[in-house]
């Protein structure tokens, strides 16, 4: 079994004098949660320039779906750079893009009768969903979630409801948004229990928002995490997606997917959405569709993607490396990726709860596949949220090579690469339960 391998202090004095060099040129918008340097990587395994060793379960933020540098990825990146880098898919017609186009559309839930719009990461694709909706409907409302993360440009961010610090200094942003509570059963915003409450999250929206400040003929759209990212890994009760998209087809309203986080297999199907039986008018794509490379997708109807020519358009999205890279990783996800992510999320979610039943401060044990959530807490009963607690578990796993990452303001996120074995799983673990116990008690 291989373990990670610290040889120096942390950074060590190679990763340190890199630092500082970024420190002087690099923004400081940046948000460094601890001193890596990444060197070199390999699967789940990354090297510092200091010979330190690391067991990486962020797959650099759920990027790398089939782990760092995986040899049909690369070889796929090589190929297609010998035969072309850049033509622009927005004036000119290329294979690689032509080919993804078909395989998406063919991919995502429903019928196949569908459109794909390139770009270059998940807030731009974001941002063309939100033109879209506004495009198709000519409504100018929408509807988004508190704890929501859809990305950082101006349309995406005003969408978001994340943190405070993404949109200090940033209004007004984009006016017509309403953001409401999520399906977050174990804080529910309603002091109601599931299923007792009958999906009251749902039943809200159309009792109290549409009767009392948003014209729901005057929706676009509802955007929506199938299951939310940075809020927390938050997976919502199984009726929610469906009665939530009853409401909206009742209106008209389109429902919009961000399957940024949460797609291209990490929950064991290709979309999470598929877990909850729900076809989206529109999905945004990105993250692990490309292993690494930039690439984002916004995939609608053909009724839907109706905009005009010149309506938008992106120079660098879908380029052709970009889209090579994201048909071989297709290939792994459909080959032998989804299943495993599904098996080893389920060995993942058993072992964490067996850890749960003997250490207090677990407060909630979440997820589907490999995109698993456990959220910090000071008492079970109060709920009260351990940050700090999870803030220096995060620092200290770093100490030990393992790299983990949060989300929400108390969750320890789990996202490792879908190549991950049971014994890279059982490390993690090991390193997370020791170092857990030191700062819990």
């Amino acid at each position: 079994m291989k373990f990670p391998d610290i040889k120096t202090t942390l950074p060590g004095p190679n990763a340190a004098a890199l630092i500082d060099v970024d420190r002087n040129h690099v923004s400081p918008s940046y948000t460094r949660i601890y001193p890596l340097v990444a060197e070199n990587a390999k699967g789940l395994w990354i090297h510092d320039p200091d010979g330190n060793t690391f067991l990486d379960f962020t797959a650099g933020i759920a990027v790398c779906a089939t782990g760092h540098c995986h040899p049909h990825v690369v070889n796929a990146i090589k190929e297609q750079a010998n035969k072309l880098l850049h033509m622009s898919g927005t004036d000119f017609y290329y294979t690689s893009q032509i080919t993804l186009a078909e395989k998406l559309a063919q991919l995502v839930p429903g019928d196949g009768d569908n459109k794909v719009f390139f770009a270059n990461s998940g807030a731009e694709a974001v941002e063309a969903a939100f033109k879209l909706a506004r495009w198709y409907t000519k409504r100018e409302l929408n509807i988004a979630f508190f704890g929501a993360f859809h990305g950082r440009t101006m349309g995406a961010l005003s969408l978001t409801a994340s943190k405070t610090i993404q949109k200090k200094h940033y209004n007004p942003l984009i006016p017509g948004i309403t953001h409401i509570p999520y399906a977050y059963c174990y804080r529910c915003p309603y002091n109601m229990s599931y299923p007792e409450c009958g999906i009251e999250c749902v039943r809200w929206v159309e009792d109290t928002i549409f009767r009392t400040t948003m014209p729901p003929e005057e929706v676009a759209a509802i955007f929506v995490e199938p299951i939310q990212g940075e809020g927390g890994y938050i997976v919502p009760p199984p009726e929610f997606h469906r009665e939530l998209q009853k409401v909206a087809k009742k209106y008209g309203i389109l429902y919009v997917a961000d399957e940024v986080q949460s797609g291209m297999g990490r929950t064991g199907k290709m979309f999470a959405m598929e877990h909850f039986g729900v076809v989206p008018d529109i999905m945004a794509l990105a993250k692990g569709i490309a292993s690494g490379m930039p690439l984002g997708a916004m995939v609608a109807r053909s009724d839907i993607m109706v905009w005009e020519a010149g309506s938008h358009a992106s120079t660098f999205g879908g380029n052709p490396i970009s889209c090579r890279a994201a048909l071989a990783t297709i290939e792994l996800l459909e080959a032998e990726l989804m299943e495993n992510a599904e098996i080893r999320g389920e060995y993942l979610m058993t072992r964490l709860r067996e850890l749960q039943n003997s250490i207090e401060c677990m407060g909630d044990v979440r997820g589907k596949g490999l995109m698993v959530g456990v959220e910090l807490v000071k008492d079970r009963d109060t709920k009260e949220r351990a940050t700090d607690w999870r803030n220096e578990l995060i620092q200290k796993s770093f100490q030990k090579g393992l790299l983990l990452l949060g989300c929400g303001e108390n969750t320890i996120r789990f996202s490792p690469a879908l190549t991950v074995t049971a014994e890279e799983i059982d490390v993690c673990l090991s390193i997370f339960e020791e170092t857990l116990r030191e700062v819990a008690g």
